[in-house]
Protein backbone atom coordinates (compact mmCIF):
# COMPACT_ATOMS: atom_id res chain seq x y z
CA UNK A 1 0.00 0.00 0.00
CA UNK A 2 1.55 3.18 -1.26
CA UNK A 3 -0.01 6.36 0.65
CA UNK A 4 1.47 9.81 0.11
CA UNK A 5 0.60 12.97 2.39
CA UNK A 6 0.47 16.26 0.67
CA UNK A 7 0.42 19.46 2.47
CA UNK A 8 -2.63 21.58 1.84
CA UNK A 9 -3.33 25.04 1.62
CA UNK A 10 -6.09 27.42 0.67
CA UNK A 11 -6.49 26.60 -2.93
CA UNK A 12 -7.29 23.04 -2.14
CA UNK A 13 -10.10 23.95 0.34
CA UNK A 14 -13.00 22.87 -2.44
CA UNK A 15 -11.59 19.64 -3.11
CA UNK A 16 -11.12 19.15 0.89
CA UNK A 17 -14.83 20.19 1.39
CA UNK A 18 -16.04 18.08 -1.25
CA UNK A 19 -13.74 14.88 0.34
CA UNK A 20 -15.42 15.87 3.99
CA UNK A 21 -18.94 16.06 2.88
CA UNK A 22 -18.49 13.11 0.66
CA UNK A 23 -16.97 10.87 3.35
CA UNK A 24 -18.84 12.16 6.22
CA UNK A 25 -22.29 11.88 4.80
CA UNK A 26 -23.36 8.74 5.43
CA UNK A 27 -22.75 9.75 9.11
CA UNK A 28 -24.36 12.72 8.92
CA UNK A 29 -27.78 10.67 7.43
CA UNK A 30 -27.50 8.04 10.19
CA UNK A 31 -26.82 10.09 13.35
CA UNK A 32 -28.53 13.18 12.19
CA UNK A 33 -25.55 15.60 13.82
CA UNK A 34 -26.48 19.06 12.46
CA UNK A 35 -24.20 20.93 14.52
CA UNK A 36 -21.31 18.71 14.72
CA UNK A 37 -21.00 16.83 11.76
CA UNK A 38 -18.07 17.63 9.34
CA UNK A 39 -20.52 16.90 6.18
CA UNK A 40 -22.60 20.05 7.12
CA UNK A 41 -19.61 22.24 7.86
CA UNK A 42 -19.21 25.38 4.85
CA UNK A 43 -16.34 25.41 2.62
CA UNK A 44 -15.24 28.56 4.62
CA UNK A 45 -14.63 26.40 7.45
CA UNK A 46 -12.15 24.53 5.96
CA UNK A 47 -10.50 27.82 4.57
CA UNK A 48 -10.36 29.02 8.03
CA UNK A 49 -8.91 25.61 9.57
CA UNK A 50 -6.35 25.40 6.58
CA UNK A 51 -5.14 29.54 7.73
CA UNK A 52 -4.65 28.03 11.17
CA UNK A 53 -1.01 28.51 11.96
CA UNK A 54 -1.18 25.92 14.31
CA UNK A 55 -3.10 23.14 12.29
CA UNK A 56 -1.36 21.68 8.62
CA UNK A 57 -4.27 19.79 6.61
CA UNK A 58 -3.01 16.88 4.49
CA UNK A 59 -4.23 15.42 1.10
CA UNK A 60 -4.30 11.26 1.52
CA UNK A 61 -3.17 9.87 -1.59
CA UNK A 62 -3.19 6.18 -2.43
CA UNK A 63 -0.84 4.88 -5.34
CA UNK A 64 -1.61 8.31 -7.34
CA UNK A 65 -5.22 8.96 -6.42
CA UNK A 66 -6.81 11.33 -3.80
CA UNK A 67 -8.61 9.22 -1.35
CA UNK A 68 -8.87 11.59 1.70
CA UNK A 69 -7.57 14.19 4.06
CA UNK A 70 -6.25 14.72 7.70
CA UNK A 71 -5.99 17.48 9.99
CA UNK A 72 -3.35 17.69 12.36
CA UNK A 73 -3.47 20.37 15.27
CA UNK A 74 -0.49 21.45 17.64
CA UNK A 75 -2.08 22.23 20.95
CA UNK A 76 -0.01 23.55 24.03
CA UNK A 77 2.91 24.63 21.77
CA UNK A 78 3.29 21.24 19.83
CA UNK A 79 3.71 19.21 22.86
CA UNK A 80 0.39 17.59 22.19
CA UNK A 81 -1.05 17.26 18.65
CA UNK A 82 -4.93 16.07 17.61
CA UNK A 83 -6.18 14.52 14.82
CA UNK A 84 -9.44 16.46 13.79
CA UNK A 85 -10.89 15.24 11.05
CA UNK A 86 -9.52 12.07 9.05
CA UNK A 87 -11.40 11.26 6.60
CA UNK A 88 -11.45 8.57 3.58
CA UNK A 89 -13.68 8.43 0.62
CA UNK A 90 -16.93 5.76 1.14
CA UNK A 91 -15.14 3.58 -1.51
CA UNK A 92 -11.95 3.25 -0.26
CA UNK A 93 -12.71 2.54 3.15
CA UNK A 94 -11.99 -0.41 5.18
CA UNK A 95 -9.10 -1.16 3.20
CA UNK A 96 -6.67 0.06 5.52
CA UNK A 97 -5.74 3.50 4.19
CA UNK A 98 -6.52 5.47 7.32
CA UNK A 99 -4.44 3.56 9.54
CA UNK A 100 -1.05 3.81 7.23
CA UNK A 101 -2.40 7.47 7.21
CA UNK A 102 -2.51 7.30 11.23
CA UNK A 103 0.91 5.92 11.39
CA UNK A 104 2.48 8.34 8.80
CA UNK A 105 1.20 11.59 10.95
CA UNK A 106 2.61 9.58 13.92
CA UNK A 107 6.15 9.60 12.42
CA UNK A 108 5.93 13.29 11.04
CA UNK A 109 5.23 14.72 14.57
CA UNK A 110 6.62 13.93 17.48
CA UNK A 111 4.66 16.02 20.20
CA UNK A 112 5.94 15.05 24.05
CA UNK A 113 3.01 15.05 25.84
CA UNK A 114 0.84 12.81 22.76
CA UNK A 115 -1.97 12.39 20.90
CA UNK A 116 -5.71 12.85 21.21
CA UNK A 117 -8.90 12.57 18.95
CA UNK A 118 -12.19 11.55 19.13
CA UNK A 119 -14.74 9.54 17.69
CA UNK A 120 -18.23 8.76 17.57
CA UNK A 121 -19.07 5.98 20.32
CA UNK A 122 -21.53 4.03 17.89
CA UNK A 123 -19.28 3.10 15.19
CA UNK A 124 -17.23 -0.16 16.70
CA UNK A 125 -14.98 0.27 13.20
CA UNK A 126 -13.95 3.56 14.28
CA UNK A 127 -12.83 2.64 17.80
CA UNK A 128 -11.68 -0.72 16.90
CA UNK A 129 -8.98 0.88 14.68
CA UNK A 130 -7.77 3.53 17.03
CA UNK A 131 -7.55 1.13 20.30
CA UNK A 132 -5.92 -1.31 17.48
CA UNK A 133 -3.16 1.45 16.61
CA UNK A 134 -2.53 2.37 20.74
CA UNK A 135 -4.93 5.50 21.76
CA UNK A 136 -6.49 4.59 24.70
CA UNK A 137 -10.42 5.76 26.09
CA UNK A 138 -10.11 8.57 28.47
CA UNK A 139 -13.10 7.93 30.04
CA UNK A 140 -14.90 11.49 28.92
CA UNK A 141 -17.63 11.14 26.22
CA UNK A 142 -20.32 13.91 24.71
CA UNK A 143 -23.74 13.14 24.22
CA UNK A 144 -24.55 15.05 21.27
CA UNK A 145 -28.18 13.50 20.75
CA UNK A 146 -30.22 10.80 21.71
CA UNK A 147 -28.64 8.44 18.44
CA UNK A 148 -24.91 9.86 19.11
CA UNK A 149 -22.31 9.69 21.51
CA UNK A 150 -18.79 10.98 21.06
CA UNK A 151 -15.81 8.71 22.66
CA UNK A 152 -12.48 10.59 23.40
CA UNK A 153 -8.80 9.15 23.37
CA UNK A 154 -5.47 9.69 23.73
CA UNK A 155 -1.96 7.93 23.20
Amino acid sequence: MSIELKKANVSDAKLLHEMQVKAFMPLYEKYQDYDTSPANEPIDRIIQRLEQPFTDFYIIKANNMIIGGVRVVRLKDGTRCRISPIFVLPEFQGLGFAQETMRLIEEMYSPINGWELDTILQEQGNCYLYEKIGYKRTGETKVINDKMTLVFYEK
